[in-house]
């Protein structure tokens, strides 16, 4: 048994290959108890197939995984009691009311009656759905749905939450409801979350760490400023400034700190550095000094986007995906545990 250090999830030479096919290709990390961790990476990346390993839909060929402490491969009964899905579809039952769609999930997993009745009204409390628990789930909004389908996923009380795309096909306010919900959730339960997204601004908003995968491997991991700082030139300062541009432009390339500059048609100045919070008024200083005089300037970062660019060569498609998500293909409503 592999030693998980007390994380959440932890995986070790963790590989799932199809024939000669490594769709997970020696896979090593850990997430920490209570952190939000994120899964970034383009179709055919080996992020479905990562995340069923460790949810324990397939076994991997090689390495090791625990999740909530449990070794997904020798203990996969311990690993299901252990851990909440929300898959991508919507999967409550229309014809039966918000509460018993949570009680229902609370059946299956053998919770006593009276326990799982208080449990789901807290839960339905928490996500905002107590005075429609007794409508039918046929007259819910997609936001209101995908906030019973995380209510209903947390019946059982689980140590690790996995959700696919969980605010896809939503509207503004109902994406930033989910948002919310999934931060109060952390912050009254010190759950851990593990989270698929194609949005960037959605990572970047909630997770505390994001795993860049591609070709089956982990080509990128920490939090979203600590990946951007590992792309140089992360920051591009622009400034126009008082006459003598051509001298500015000349000082600046002599500037260690400045890794490119160039200036456009217009007369902007546009400056390539690393950590432009720092370099911004060294800069001005600078020109300043010569007796150059700036008129105006703004600091653009490196968005989330562009380091995802920057690692993989490709833009992450931000719209709705039309494969089905990894846990509707097979696992619409929860295995029992032992079975």
């Amino acid at each position: 048994m592999m030693d998980t250090n007390g994380a959440a999830i932890s995986a070790r030479g963790l590989t799932k290959r199809f024939g000669a096919f490594a769709a997970v290709d020696a896979v090593t990390f850990e997430v920490r108890r209570g952190e939000l961790f994120g899964v970034l990476g383009p179709n055919g990346a080996g992020k479905t197939t990562l995340t069923r390993m460790l949810t324990t839909l397939i076994t991997p060929t090689v390495g090791e995984a625990t999740v909530a402490g449990a070794d997904v491969t020798r203990q996969p009964e311990r690993v299901r009691e252990r851990i909440g899905v929300i898959p991508q579809a919507l999967t409550s039952d229309l014809d039966l009311t918000g509460w018993e769609n949570v009680d229902i999930y609370g059946e299956f997993y053998g919770i006593h009656r009276r326990i799982r009745h208080q449990r789901a009204r807290e839960l339905l409390r928490l996500v905002g759905l107590s005075e429609r628990a007794g409508d039918l789930v046929a007259t819910y909004s997609g936001g209101m749905r995908r906030r019973l389908e995380i209510a209903r996923g947390l019946i059982h009380s689980p140590e690790v939450l996995f959700l696919d795309e969980p605010t896809i096909g939503l509207d503004p306010q109902s994406r930033r409801a989910v948002w919310d919900l999934l931060e109060a959730i952390r912050g009254q339960t010190g759950l851990t979350i593990s989270l698929t997204t194609h949005y960037m601004d959605e990572a970047e908003a909630l997770c505390d760490r994001i795993a860049i995968v591609d070709g089956g491997k982990i080509i990128a991991l920490g939090s979203p400023a600590e990946l951007k700082t590992m792309v140089k030139g992360s920051d591009r300062i622009e400034l126009e400034v008082t006459g003598e541009s051509d001298r500015a432009v000349a000082l600046l390339k002599q500037q260690p700190y400045a890794l490119a500059v160039a200036r456009d048609g217009s007369g902007q100045i546009a400056v390539t550095v690393d950590d432009g919070a720092r370099v911004m008024p060294r800069l001005i200083a600078t020109l300043d000094e010569a007796g150059v005089s700036v008129a105006s300037i703004r600091l653009e970062r490196m968005s989330l986007e562009d380091v995802f660019i920057q690692f993989t060569g490709r833009r992450l498609r931000e719209e709705t995906s039309r494969k089905p998500g990894f846990f509707s293909m097979s696992m619409g409503m929860p295995r029992p545990p032992g079975r």
